[in-house]
């Protein structure tokens, strides 16, 4: 029995070669980006780059679907790596315990990738992952601000100059602009950023992160599905 027969059903057998043949890097594997990981996964995608350095926290256990009290301490990009074992062992992953950023940035060829996530949170980070993928003629697509969000159906999959509301787009499109970079794909919120009720107890500290946002189980997990699909649909041209 073929595990991947429901998927077969809509995509056909030419698209599923496609896919396992398919080598996608996902940088950032946290409420976001686990979620696109586990998509990628469940579809059939033959080789995942999963690239993030931080360690599962008790604060993580509300959002991120790597993260159980038994996976607590461990690396994300292992745990996500473990839970993809479990769904098929034979998908080839490559976990780096790395936070990307310009000066880690030369220990990735993104001329080796079909297609590229970016689903961190610096804007430093995200910059770069977007110029590096650019230069190598990458489709690379970013998630925007997922934090201090309810509604999961307000996202959208655009070009970052038609985005609208988003804070995090609006300082994107500025450095994209200023670098030449004239079109990028992005999955973006048009509902306006909630303020945090209370200060919660803040998560580790990432350079270039300036707070730490609100977040619940089903926004980040839209999110992510969401940025899995839109890769899955440009990769198999649906």
């Amino acid at each position: 029995m073929n595990q991947y027969a429901r998927t077969e059903l809509l995509f056909g057998s030419a698209a599923m070669e496609k896919l396992r043949n398919s080598r996608v890097a996902v940088f950032g594997i946290g409420g976001v980006g686990g979620y696109a990981v586990e998509a990628l996964a469940r579809s059939g995608v033959g080789t995942l780059d999963l690239i993030d350095a931080d360690r599962v926290s008790l604060t993580n256990l509300n959002r991120q679907i790597i993260a159980t009290h038994q996976t607590i301490g461990t690396y994300k990009v292992d745990a996500a790596q473990a839970r993809i074992r479990e769904i098929d062992p034979s998908i080839q992953v490559n976990a780096f315990r790395c936070f990307f950023m310009p000066d880690t940035a030369e220990q990735f060829d993104f001329t080796q990738y079909n297609y590229v996530i970016d689903a961190i949170d610096t804007v430093t980070g995200k910059i770069e992952i977007i110029r590096r993928a650019k230069a190598s003629g990458v489709p690379v697509i970013s998630a925007m601000g997922a934090g201090n969000k309810l509604d999961p159906t307000a996202f959208r999959v655009a070009d970052i100059y038609e985005t609208k509301v988003c804070p995090l787009a609006r300082i994107m499109r500025h450095e994209l602009r200023r670098l030449g970079i004239d079109s990028l794909k992005v999955v973006y919120s048009e509902e306006k950023p909630l303020c945090p009720q209370t200060s919660a107890e803040p998560e580790e500290a990432q350079p270039g992160r300036r707070s730490v946002p609100g977040s619940n189980a089903f926004v980040p997990a839209a999110t992510g599905l969401i940025l899995a699909g839109a890769v899955i649909r440009d990769m198999i041209q649906v």
